[in-house]
């Protein structure tokens, strides 16, 4: 990290390469990997994480809204197809546009995008059909089948790229029943439509636990996410964190008069000589609240120090009185250590809601 960078999140290319291989060794030479780089990469960074991905050789990217999608490919991401997952309906000319490839799921919106390849004069795209097994989002239901089969029939010019559905708790082996359930499930639809098409598209049904724990489930395609930013299915020991935010010490208070407070409402209370550093971090910038006020640490010098005081929008501060600490230093808001678990398991959340929340000006960089 530079001198001149006070906070930044380290997107850690080995750990990424890693994780990666980790998942690929569980899967044939065939089966083909998705990468998952919605909500700016799970809040890693999109971008950054495109590049890493696709030299790892990833078969496809996808995103959650056309937006994102659109970024990327303006960004320079060109050579991989990317599946939006939440289309919508109102952004099929721009998707088309940017190469981008919808997720259906459900014949309104597959109506409706056949309307625009008309308008458009579009011969055939490629789309991603969506099936519902029983986590009950987006997709089409057992129910809804005859209806798309007999529409698909008819327009040829849309080419099913890939049928696909979502597995709700592949990660709790106390639903392991349901999930084999919905795997049975899709076993027994998705041939319908390949029947009905009179050809093969790619499915896929894998998430990330999914690859971990069920993956003779593989089929042709998985869809890998969060296990690539490190968290696993079987246990944090599993994987390596993709990415570390650390913070430089911006100020150290030291207070010598007892009953002292620090912070917004006098939270932070002194009753002894004190050493206090301010970082310039925030909730603004995904740091809960409900950290400060000395109820968690963070990691400085060998040593893990409390918050104390309450987190304000921009800046937090650490009691580093027993620590050896002095401006400029690094504190690692989670990595190694802290690992994003112990900040989420404290949060009573996943570590999806913590990487989500990084704010976007928190500096990205491959390291």
């Amino acid at each position: 990290m530079k001198k001149e960078s006070f906070a930044q999140l380290d997107i850690i290319k080995k750990n990424v390469e890693f994780n990666y291989k980790y998942f690929r060794k569980k899967l044939k030479p065939t089966t083909k990997m998705l990468v998952l780089l919605k909500a700016n990469a799970y809040g890693h960074g999109d971008y950054e994480f495109a590049k890493i991905v696709e030299k790892l050789g990833a078969d496809y990217l996808a995103v959650a809204h056309p937006t994102e999608g659109i970024e990327l490919r303006e960004k320079g991401i060109v050579s991989k197809p990317i599946i939006v997952l939440t289309t919508g309906t109102d952004h099929y000319k721009e998707l088309i546009s940017y190469r981008l490839e919808p997720a259906i799921p459900n014949i309104s919106s597959l109506k409706k995008f056949k309307s625009i390849m008309n308008e458009m004069k579009i011969e055939s795209y490629p789309v991603h059909i969506k099936i519902d097994t029983g986590m009950h989002r987006l997709g089409f239901m057992e129910k809804e089948l005859d209806e798309l089969i007999k529409y698909l029939k008819k327009n040829r010019q849309i080419k099913v790229q890939s049928i696909y559905s979502h597995l709700a708790a592949a990660d709790e082996k106390k639903f392991d029943k349901f999930t084999i359930s919905q795997i049975e499930l899709f076993d027994r639809l998705a041939p319908q439509i390949d029947n009905a098409i009179g050809y093969h598209p790619l499915h896929h049904i894998l998430n990330s636990a999914g690859i971990e724990r069920f993956s003779k489930y593989q089929k042709d395609m998985v869809r890998l996410g969060i296990g690539i930013y490190g968290i696993s299915a079987l246990g944090a020991d599993k994987l390596k964190p993709a990415a570390t935010l650390k913070c430089r010490i911006l100020q150290i208070k030291e207070l010598d008069n007892l009953n002292e407070t620090v912070g917004y409402g006098r939270k932070g209370t002194i009753n002894k000589k004190a050493k206090i550093a301010i970082l310039p971090i925030g909730y603004a910038d995904g740091i809960d609240r409900r950290l400060g006020c000395g109820n968690f640490k963070f990691f400085l010098n060998g040593k893990m120090v409390p918050t104390i005081g309450v987190v304000c929008m921009d800046m937090f501060m650490l009691d580093v009185t027993n620590a050896n600490a002095k401006v400029g230093d690094l504190v690692t808001i989670f990595g190694d250590k802290p690992h994003i678990t112990a900040l989420s398991n404290y949060l009573q959340t996943i570590p999806y809601e913590v990487f989500a929340s990084i704010d976007g000006r928190i500096k990205r960089v491959i390291i």
